[in-house]
């Protein structure tokens, strides 16, 4: 029964993205861009499910499982970073895409000004290829674990059904695919997370049974900040909460979750979709603390404990058959929504960035999409643990080369090609330096390579004027 209802919703958003078809043209900006016609709601959920990959919510859980009250403020750092960008970025984004007609994260901030910087562009095209590439391995990586470890199959099978998957809707209905199969899987996490709750606290004995055993943990566990000595208890939750708001801002950054915005209907109801969007994103991480809190009470042999593992295991303890292929479909899901949306910028990135389909040629893209997901797929069952340990800076990559540079764009500012690019390369000679001497633990390594971008700006452009376009 598990392993059918796995199937079943595996199928079904399959289905959906096949779906997709029917309201699909043939044309590039269709497949890239689903003609700029997703309504609010959908494109703000997708964008969640596309940002909260599988690795957000099995590092969400296993930070609190050890951390317990505290992580909540990692949710804040975060959530309030994202949500202090959007005001000024999400509608200069969604505007300046229509305005300049591209089609690609990297075309856009390049075309920005109405000049085609072409070395930003080729530049800003390399980094997403490369890190997006890899970052898209690694969810189908993830994904094919889970699979291994239930269900006792090869853990190569399980990536390559995930690729399977991603380039069928992908190639069929291009973004508006990813976007409706992200929809659907994002519903699936949620019902998955709840149900680990619900049946988990009704396990425990009830909710001020579970409030009360969580406070026996340790006399730290449910406290919002653990030391009273005042440097612990004042400047290092002040670094922590610095340096993941600013992760936060780098959301920005991140092509595969902006393109989102880029496909709204209207730049009008951008303020619509971030209520959408925070509304969505907040009940998500919520429900993750609670899940992760009763994982740390039902499996409390916290040396012997793998986080990753957290979930499929109180769901093989806890729920009926039936619903832990819900559960499982829900990490599944989880890993294939980021997957699905990373292949497809890098789609853009290849045949427009690096200017190999300059005529626009609908099937040109869908071409460089399966050859895309081969590729991923084949680092992915290879699980070369060099490629991986480049994963660990893909997201942190993307968030310092592109934020700094696009929130001065959003804030009106001219920028010539040359301090685009030093906006873009100082920041990430910044981020190698902040890991090759290991400074994370101060401060999250997003935070110095977003700053040093931002402060690259006012060096090189002592006497900037607004530009008032």
């Amino acid at each position: 029964m598990i392993f059918l209802s796995f199937c079943l919703f595996l199928f079904l958003f399959t289905l959906i993205g096949f779906l997709s078809v029917l309201k699909k043209k043939n044309t590039t900006q269709d497949y890239l861009l689903a003609n700029q016609e997703i309504k609010p709601w959908l494109g703000a959920i997708s964008a969640i499910a596309t940002s909260n990959s599988g690795y957000m919510f099995i590092g969400q859980i296993g930070f609190t499982y050890v951390y317990g009250l505290q992580s909540v403020w990692l949710m804040f750092g975060l959530i309030f970073g994202d949500f202090i960008s959007s005001l000024f970025v999400h509608k200069s984004l969604r505007k300046k895409s229509e305005e300049l007609k591209v089609f690609s994260f990297a075309n856009l901030v390049s075309k920005w000004h109405g000049k085609n910087y072409k070395y930003v562009q080729l530049f800003g095209g390399f980094i997403i290829i490369i890190f997006l590439s890899t970052y898209a391995a690694a969810q189908l990586n993830a994904g094919s674990k889970s699979m291994h470890i239930l269900f006792g199959l090869d853990y190569r099978l399980g990536a390559i059904i995930g690729g399977i998957i991603v380039s069928l809707y992908c190639f069929s209905g291009g973004i508006r695919a990813s976007i409706w199969t992200d929809a659907a899987q994002s519903f699936v996490m949620i019902v998955a997370m709840l149900l680990m709750v619900v049946f988990g606290v009704k396990e425990i004995g009830g909710f001020s049974i579970f409030i009360n055993e969580l406070h026996k943990i340790s006399p730290d566990y449910m406290r919002w900040f653990p030391s009273t000595n005042f440097s612990e208890f004042f400047l290092a939750p002040f670094m922590f909460i610095t340096g993941w708001f600013f992760s936060g801002v780098g959301v920005i950054g991140q092509p595969h979750v902006m393109v989102r915005f880029m496909t709204i209907d209207n730049t009008k109801n951008i303020p619509k979709t971030r209520i959408y969007y925070y509304t969505w994103y907040t009940l998500f991480y919520s429900l993750t603390i609670c899940a992760a809190f009763v994982a740390r009470l039902l499996i409390p042999e916290i040396n012997n404990f793998d986080p990753e593992l957290a979930l499929p295991t109180l769901a093989l303890n806890l729920l009926p058959e039936f619903f832990v292929g819900v559960v499982l479909a829900g990490i599944f899901a989880a890993t294939m929504s980021t997957a699905d949306s990373q292949i497809l910028a890098c789609t853009a990135s290849i045949t427009n960035d690096l200017s190999l389909n300059k005529k626009n040629n609908y099937l040109v893209n869908k071409f460089v999409t399966l050859i895309v997901t081969i590729f991923v797929v084949t680092i992915a069952i290879n699980e070369n643990k060099n490629v991986f340990n480049l994963v660990l800076m893909s997201w942190s990559t993307l968030a310092c080369c592109f934020s700094p540079l696009i929130i001065v764009n959003s804030l009106k500012y001219k920028v010539s090609e040359f301090l685009s690019l030093m906006m873009m390369i100082v920041p990430l000679i910044t981020l190698l330096i902040w890991r090759h001497y290991e400074l994370s633990s101060f401060i999250y390594e997003v935070a110095p390579g977003i700053l040093s971008g931002i402060l690259t700006f006012f060096i090189f452009k002592p006497f900037r004027k607004r530009n008032l376009s």
